[in-house]
């Protein structure tokens, strides 16, 4: 059962850098505009919202064209930090293999 105690303290081992990441994450930001730059978003790596800006004069568009723009400009914005943060967990995780998982 050597196997098996190798396997918990590489598990182990795993979460404590994951911890470290997430505490990572919670710090970095993206900034994502959209709108040809009339709105900007700010979101961190865990897809927390910290920031929207709105150009002044983007204000002076339709209500529904302002809306569906601040929209799309949140969800790029938590997608492309999704995909930069699954990215960050990814290297943790790739020297990982459970016997059986694939």
């Amino acid at each position: 059962m050597a196997g098996v105690g190798k396997l918990i303290k590489q598990a182990q081992k795993i979460q404590k850098k994951m911890e470290a990441l997430q505490a990572e994450l919670a710090e970095k930001e993206i900034e994502v505009s959209s709108g040809g730059g009339a709105v900007t978003v700010k979101v961190s790596l865990q897809q927390e919202v910290r920031a929207i800006s709105l150009d002044p004069e983007f204000l002076k568009e339709e209500k529904s064209f302002i809306e569906e723009t601040i929209v799309e400009a949140v969800r790029e914005a938590i997608a492309a930090s999704k995909t930069q943060s699954e990215e960050a967990m990814s290297e943790i995780t790739s020297g990982f293999s459970m016997p059986g998982m694939m």
